[in-house]
């Protein structure tokens, strides 16, 4: 991926962090034939006044959590699905970009928001306004656990966990601001190794009214890198009456399994164990049932990175373009000083460039660990429209199954990565 094209996601988890630090696999290969013989019941988990179908999650991804990556995981298993993180003054404010992560289908139901700010009463203004303009909104999590420093500097994101007692009267004023619909917390293991306060700030959130809180542990200082603290989150677990929501490390389906066996947590959220496969969310469900998950075939493959394409463009065209209503926050009208370019529609073609464009970190994962993945991706940057991604997968993994010519050179997949990789 292009640095350019990298360097545009600033918040949440970043691109960046995605691409280079997480492991990614064939995962396929790392299925394993459960022993049981009779299938299981699939354990749902309360959501405050809600009941969700299993305990498996899609986490917020900054740059990744829109509609289309949503609606697949969804449809392949996932319970629930966060929005990438919205800015509460964006919200407040009316601010046109803002909108923008509110679009989804009307199918999508529970439909969960995360929001963040540095302002305990912006903060709630934002939800409430989220909830009763933009509704129906079922569910909302406040982001107390984004690292990045533009996020940070302000005293949002992971900044609040230097302070328990900020922590309550954040959450309980978004409480007090849309309740009754359940709110959550996403929280990191604190601000760094000296100050590991995940059982403390779990407990400030459920002192503010939260329902659950969503433990990454890892410190703020280390971002993405090193191993995920597990052990953090049976502590903030037992620390806590609320459920816990743990993630961190969950690359595979046997990961996250093995998450909530050795953890205790309520649920798991994974974040870069589906970008590039959502599968895990299908084999998630067939493990619990005690089932052996089904094979992702090449055909499959092949159709989901098409389909995400077209969904993709669909969300540029503007399929299902948030419409502000009369009462809503609207921005201030533009001045001949205002920086950058005023909104305006995409054409068909606008929209299928513009679509590719942020699609191509999808298309690394998707091709990341797999025979002929290092030839699709030195062509990446080349691809502009649907036509050219389709022209690619023919060239590179051919729907016969065949091995073309300029692959037979590329190693077979060495296996799973891991997380010191």
């Amino acid at each position: 991926m292009p640095d350019a094209t990298r360097g545009r996601y600033k918040a949440g988890m970043s691109v960046g962090a995605l691409n280079e630090e997480g492991p990614f696999s064939a995962r396929g290969a790392q299925r394993t034939a459960p022993a049981a013989a009779q299938s299981k019941a699939v354990q749902p988990v309360k959501l405050g006044p809600l009941t969700l179908a299993n305990r498996y999650f899609l986490a917020p991804l900054a740059g990744v959590s829109d509609w289309p990556f949503r609606l697949l995981c969804r449809e392949l298993g996932a319970s629930i699905a966060h929005t990438e993180m919205i800015s509460s003054h964006g919200l407040v404010y009316g601010g046109d970009q803002t909108l923008s992560y509110l679009e989804r289908p009307e199918t999508e139901r529970p439909f969960a928001i995360q929001v963040f700010g540095h302002d305990a009463e912006i903060l709630a203004r934002g939800a409430q306004v989220a909830v009763e303009k933009y509704g129906p909104v079922d569910a909302v999590d406040i982001n107390m656990g984004c690292p990045v420093k533009k996020v940070c500097n302000h005293g949002a994101g992971a900044a609040l966990l230097k302070d328990p007692a900020l922590i309550e009267k954040f959450v309980r004023a978004v409480v007090d601001a849309v309740g009754p619909l359940p709110v959550t917390v996403k929280l990191r293991s604190g601000w760094d190794e000296e100050h590991r306060n995940a059982p403390e700030a779990a407990k400030a959130c459920e002192q503010g009214g939260a329902v659950a809180v969503g433990l990454h542990p890892r410190t703020r200082a280390q971002l993405y890198r090193g191993r995920a603290d597990w052990d953090l989150i049976t502590k903030t677990k037992r620390a806590v009456g609320i459920s816990v929501w743990g993630s961190g490390d969950l690359f595979t389906a046997e990961a996250a399994r093995r998450m909530l066996s050795e953890t205790g947590a309520d649920a798991a959220r994974i974040a870069r164990g589906a970008c590039g496969y959502p599968w895990i969310f299908r084999e998630l469900l067939a493990l619990e049932r005690g089932e052996t998950p089904p094979e992702v075939t090449l055909t499959e493959w092949r159709a989901m990175i098409l389909r995400h394409c077209a969904l993709a463009v669909e969300e540029k065209q503007g399929k299902y373009r948030i419409v502000r209503p009369d009462d809503a926050p609207r921005p201030r009208p533009r001045t001949a000083a205002d920086q950058g370019h005023p909104p305006f529609e995409l054409d068909a073609l606008g929209a299928e460039l513009a679509a590719v464009r942020e699609l191509r970190k999808h298309l690394l994962w998707y091709t990341r660990g797999r025979r002929g993945g290092l030839g699709f991706r030195k062509l990446a940057p080349q691809l502009h429209t649907v036509a050219d991604i389709r022209a690619a997968l023919d060239r590179f993994f051919p729907e016969d199954g065949s091995v073309p010519a300029e692959v037979r050179q590329e190693p077979e997949p060495a296996g799973p990565l891991t997380a010191d990789d």
